[in-house]
């Protein structure tokens, strides 16, 4: 049996949409919310065999080593694209690894280049989802887009990018496996933005609302180092924080912001952004704490204990401190 294994944000979705528009497949999907990274180890490992293929796009190696070591013992051959700390990289001819660490690319962009550009609009949105907005800009420039359908794709990303994150799967708009098979039907980007009630009409109403309510968080933390706010425990507000974490870098790209989201009386869910003038340290923050992790740009830890969060953000302020 053959498995497509994605991460649930705008990257992972639009690094499989290329993928499988290039060579299509029905295979089982694999896949969650953003931080719902640990997926490969859901892979019932007896349905690997010699005959099976499976792809992973946009989750951390080092975070799925030990699955990936057992589908490859099984036979299998593994195609996996990331932009994520891979760890020690295992030495298999069955393994087809395509591993960036640069701060300015994402797996969208790495599956574009093995690609070379056939769907080259649906990797823009992409990058312009997981906020390499400079980097975006210059391939929609290079690719002869007009400023407003610029816009369009940066806009679009970003809502696909939204309907991401939430604690559970039931907390976003759409699923992300039912999103990738609504949005792989097409090759251009552009021709699901002109759809009356596709999902750019349904997220970008969603996202609208909660954004709204995003706005008069509370601001727990300001420093021309970091700025830190807060968000209650509510389905919107697990679904607008990564997102908006993003807009508060963009506003501010000299500051490090941390949005900090209520679980329970005892946690919080934070997502870190690195200042985007200095687009490094953030996964290393986050991994000091038990359930956090990402890459140097963008991090974020699923459930801080709220007792941490002062040595959180003491250790955010002496990383970014000039």
């Amino acid at each position: 049996m053959n498995y497509d294994v994605f991460n649930g944000d705008a990257d992972g979705i639009l690094a499989l949409v290329q993928w499988r528009l290039a060579y299509p497949e029905e295979n089982q999907l694999i896949t969650g919310i953003k931080r719902d990274i640990s997926l490969l180890k859901r892979i019932p490992i007896e349905n690997i065999d010699k005959t099976s293929t499976v792809t992973v796009f946009d989750i951390s190696m080092e975070k799925n080593i030990e699955a990936l070591e057992c589908i490859l013992q099984r036979g299998a051959k593994v195609v996996y694209a990331d932009h994520h700390r891979p760890g020690e990289i295992p030495q298999s001819s069955q393994l087809d690894a395509h591993i960036d660490l640069s701060a300015d690319t994402c797996s969208a962009l790495i599956v574009d280049q093995l690609l070379n550009g056939k769907f080259h609009y649906w990797a823009i949105a992409a990058a312009y989802g997981d906020n390499l907005v400079d980097v975006a800009d210059k391939l929609a420039r290079k690719a002869g887009l007009s400023d407003s359908e610029a816009n369009l794709l940066k806009e679009f990303g970003t809502l696909i990018n939204y309907n991401g994150y939430g604690a559970q799967t039931d907390d976003l708009t759409y699923h992300p496996a039912d999103l990738f098979r609504l949005l792989v039907k097409e090759s251009n980007p552009f021709d699901i933005i002109g759809q009356t009630g596709s999902p750019y009409d349904v997220l970008k109403t969603a996202f609208e609302s909660d954004f709204k309510q995003a706005e008069s968080a509370e601001v727990i933390h300001e420093s021309s180092v970091c700025l830190a706010v807060q968000l209650a425990d509510e389905p919107w507000s697990r679904r607008i924080s990564g997102t908006f974490g993003n807009h508060l870098a963009n506003q501010n790209p000299e500051r490090a912001h941390l949005v900090i989201t209520e679980v329970d009386n005892q946690h919080v869910l934070v997502s870190l952004r690195a200042p985007l003038h200095n687009k490094a340290h953030a996964g290393d923050i986050c991994s000091q704490f038990d359930t956090g992790g990402g890459r140097a740009g963008a991090a974020g830890i699923n459930k801080l204990p709220k007792e941490k969060l002062t040595e959180l953000i003491r250790s955010v302020e002496s990383t970014y401190q000039k």
